[in-house]
């Protein structure tokens, strides 16, 4: 009988093992996504500030920005 427990906790302890790695697998695949996104959204940001420069410039050879005082 004690045989059977031991080989009984065993399987959970395999089962446990099998589920643990694909849970490692399933945050290393979140992390590699969670980084790509992160780089997009870096260089949405910098296209945005281009785009402000752009627009602030226009704003002031058009004289449409009251100048500070």
């Amino acid at each position: 009988m004690p045989e059977d427990s031991a080989n009984l906790v065993l399987a959970y302890m395999r089962r446990f093992d099998e589920k643990l790695d694909r849970v490692i697998d399933d945050v290393r695949d979140l992390k590699v996504r969670v980084t790509a996104v992160a780089e997009n959204l870096a260089g949405v940001q910098r296209r945005l500030d281009r785009v402000g420069a752009r627009l602030d410039r226009i704003d002031t050879r058009l004289d449409l920005v009251v100048a500070p005082h």
